[in-house]
């Protein structure tokens, strides 16, 4: 596929070419018993939060102020899918980039405001917390939309055929979490967010992450530019690798994917590594960029909550991470979009419903973007 060629899909609200199509499709919710970025950065920006060992009541209240929070429970009611009583937990993690402020140059857009999730994951943390399965959430999958009230209030009449990033960007994070739902019929326990410009800083602030490309990459929209082989990449760098799609596999958000999933395992791999907690000045430096990065439910909002969950994930190990892409094809009608495979899709579902692992057969034979083994961490 010459994506060169064709526009970005990633333009929110864009709902592609009309046609009749298999889509993901919203579902009435049964009660039941058992139900349940960026990616890792919200989790490492959770982790850099436990600062028990500073102290300083003056530090705990700065950190606390630069977190923000919204209401996702009061925003959507009763009318969802039931938690999970299996001691498993499902988080909903978006990468945003708001096309304002230090997001204006990354984003590539206007600085009007807007905003869009560039990035979808649902982690599923399993009982013991142990181990976590990552689903991640093509932006470029047509769905149906469902009604939803924004944190404002705001009412959002359901949409037909329209790409799943459109959903953050008509009611924010709590159509994007009522979207999830009605697409996997799983409660999303927490919601995290981690803006584009404070994920450049934070891994500047770690001092970079290493990892290795068995290709040479070049793709001057995300300005990034790597020959094979082993490189640190700074912030600038790390934030190119997790947005290009262009300069590696078929030019597909799914190949991007790949490179976000590979660059995430990396990156927990060597935070142990970077000496963080036993430098202070370090660990306050962290913690401040990523209490500014991070926006989370109001469960976590805050210092004490986010460092407690935290802990909580501290057992899960790279090697304990169960990465995968929701099942989709490439729409005949629309190479630059990809619908929902809702027989493969089910069987993720029902397992992470039942806190059980990932089938190999939900993702076989899926779509893949063709850009699997090009990274991976040092």
């Amino acid at each position: 596929m010459a994506a060169e060629s064709t526009p970005d899909p990633g333009i929110p609200g864009d709902t592609g070419t009309n046609g009749a199509r298999h889509r993901g499709k919203g579902r009435r919710r049964k009660p039941q018993k058992r139900h349940k970025g960026l990616m890792i950065m919200a989790g490492t920006a959770a982790g850099i939060v436990v600062l028990g060992g500073v102290g300083a009541g003056f530090v705990y209240f700065k950190l606390n102020g630069n977190l923000k929070s919204v209401d996702i429970d009061q925003a959507l009611g009763t009318d969802r899918p039931e938690k999970a009583d299996n001691g498993s937990e499902n988080i909903l993690v978006l990468g945003s980039d708001t096309r304002a402020g230090g997001n204006k140059e990354l984003g590539g857009g206007t600085d009007d405001g807007s905003a869009r999730s560039d990035t979808a994951m649902i982690v599923h943390v399993y009982k013991g917390h142990k181990k976590a399965s990552v689903v991640s959430i093509p932006r470029d999958t047509l769905i149906d939309r469902p009604s939803c009230t924004d944190t404002k209030g705001t009412e959002h009449p359901a949409a037909h055929s329209v790409m799943f990033n459109s959903a953050y960007s008509t009611g924010g994070a709590a159509c994007a979490v009522k979207t999830v739902e009605s697409i996997t019929d799983l409660r999303m326990d927490h919601y995290l967010e981690v803006d584009f410009a404070g994920f450049q800083t934070l891994i500047d602030d770690l001092g970079g992450v290493e990892i290795t490309t068995t290709k040479s990459i070049d793709d001057p929209e995300s300005h990034l530019k790597l020959k094979a082989g082993t490189h640190t990449l700074d912030g600038r760098q790390a934030l190119g690798l997790v947005r290009t799609r262009h300069g590696v596999g078929d030019g597909s958000d799914l190949g991007r994917i790949q490179l976000q999933q590979a660059f995430i395992k990396a990156l927990v791999n060597q935070f142990k590594d970077v000496g963080v907690f036993s430098n202070p000045k370090k660990l306050l430096d962290l913690a401040e960029t990523a209490t500014k990065t991070v926006t989370a439910d109001s469960d976590l909002g805050s210092v004490n909550k986010l460092a407690s969950f935290a802990n909580g994930l501290k057992g899960i190990k790279p090697s304990s991470m169960d990465m995968v892409t929701m099942p989709v094809a490439y729409d005949p009608a629309d190479p630059n979009r990809v619908l929902l495979q809702e027989k493969k899709a089910d069987q993720i579902w029902k397992a992470l419903a039942n806190d059980r692992p990932i089938p190999a057969s939900a993702t076989k034979g899926t779509a893949t973007g063709e850009a699997k083994g090009v990274v991976s961490g040092s």
